[in-house]
């Protein structure tokens, strides 16, 4: 089985960027690199077999393992509220997971569909959990090279869609905030927003958008 490879994006030259404001490029490979992260995270806790990907690992007390973990903490969270909306994606969409153009397509659909009314800090959890569920299901249906596939999608809608946003925010780090309070009556505004956002895309993108895929 294709093991699932992270280049070099968690070395320290690339972890250096959040000391200063970050570039397009730098935000796009971090994007790709927590895509990777939390995709892994989804296969091992679905048990999926997958050969032990080969990267760097986050450097200790680094800010992008730390963005990382964040990531997935809200990602936990979400995805309890609503598990069955993150789980069997494919099937959800109909579509062939043999064919890279179909994946693609389809994945970059449910994205602009999430984004359609804004960006928040919910959406963009909400983004990452739809790519780590369909990584899940091509694993599951023997296309592990697909998993590739949808980590540069998700880069890519990242660049056109996310960067200016990110920017102003001064980089993925702010996802720092969204976990500032912990009180658990008051985490709900920005998971509601992104489970509302997704249940429209659900009637919209797996019903209407796809039907034949």
């Amino acid at each position: 089985m294709e093991v699932l490879r992270r280049s070099s994006v968690f070395a320290a030259e690339v972890m250096e960027v959040f000391d200063r404001s970050p570039t397009d490029k730098e935000l796009v490979s971090q994007a790709k690199a927590l895509c990777r992260d939390y995709i892994n995270s989804r296969l091992v806790r679905a048990g999926v077999s997958w050969s032990k990907p080969e990267y760097n690992a986050p450097v200790p007390g680094g800010k992008l393992a730390e963005v990382s973990s964040i990531l997935l903490r809200l990602g936990d969270e979400l995805e309890y509220i609503r598990p069955n909306v993150y789980r069997n994606v494919a099937r959800q969409l109909n579509i062939s997971l043999h064919s890279e153009t179909v994946v693609t397509d389809a994945f970059l659909a449910v994205a602009a569909q999430i984004f359609t009314a804004g960006i928040t800090w919910g959406k963009v959890v909400s983004l990452y959990a739809v790519a780590a569920g369909l990584a899940v299901d091509c694993v599951r249906h023997a296309q592990p090279a697909m998993v590739h596939t949808i980590v540069d999608c998700l880069g890519e809608f990242v660049r056109k869609t996310l960067v200016t946003w990110l920017k102003r925010r001064g980089g993925w780090a702010d996802i720092t905030k969204c976990v500032v309070n912990t009180d658990p009556s008051l985490r709900s505004h920005w998971l509601v927003a992104a489970i509302c956002s997704f249940g429209h895309f659900l009637k919209t993108i797996f019903f209407v958008l796809l039907p034949e895929r």
